[in-house]
């Protein structure tokens, strides 16, 4: 099995890459936020937590203008893929404790613990904030609010922000920022509850491994 190079992790791989944390990471004091942004938080982590089965499709921009397409399947807690179309070969999937990133053309895999990934806020059981996710900014536009959240206090580990319509609410992306601040975002459409899918499904499909060579 071919572990794929820093270089080449592309796509949904920069979840992982946010991993990445510096022995002695700068601490920031949480900010501030307005009875205003408190609300829009709170309305925002209820919708969250309301939102059991769910898919969509989506489109993804990565930070050197390349894109890809898909469809993201949602079943919280901790289970969630993104199947990407043809002819990336990846799919990226978690299982509820580990997020794994396979691309069957290339025949390579790498995982993380989900709850090291900007994901576990996402796909926690019980969304809150009090167990390390900071929530760095809320903004509002005419078609709705973003939340931007970090976990822990730690500048250099890179944010998610997630982007909601307002009325009625709903998640309409997200946009990874790594450490070095390449962003990737990605786009939901049509995102709407689903029935829900078998345990296997979230499972990733491993690369065959291949036969050993003759001497």
């Amino acid at each position: 099995m071919i572990i794929q190079p820093r270089r080449r992790r592309a796509l949904i791989g920069l979840a992982l890459a946010l991993l990445a944390e510096p022995a002695f990471a700068a601490a920031a004091p949480p900010p501030v936020l307005s009875p205003q942004d408190q609300a829009t938080v709170q309305r925002a982590l209820a919708y969250l937590q309301g939102v059991t089965t769910a898919q969509g499709h989506f489109v993804q921009t990565n930070p050197r203008g390349g894109s890809a397409s898909g469809i993201f399947y949602l079943q919280r807690p901790g289970k969630a893929r993104l199947d990407y179309d043809p002819p990336s070969g990846v799919t990226v999937a978690s299982d509820g404790h580990v997020l794994t990133q396979v691309n069957r053309r290339l025949k390579t895999i790498q995982s993380a613990p989900l709850g090291f990934t900007p994901f576990a806020l996402f796909l926690s059981s019980n969304i809150r904030l009090e167990k390390g996710v900071t929530i760095t900014a809320v903004t509002h536009t005419a078609q709705g609010f973003s939340l931007t959240a970090r976990r822990g206090r730690k500048t250099t580990q890179g944010q998610i922000t997630f982007n909601f319509a307002a009325e009625p609410i709903s998640l309409k992306g997200w946009s990874l920022t790594e450490p070095q601040g390449g962003t990737t975002v990605v786009r939901l459409t049509d995102f709407a509850r689903s029935a829900p899918h078998p345990t296997a499904f979230f499972e990733p499909v491993l690369p065959p491994t291949p036969p050993p060579s003759e001497n």
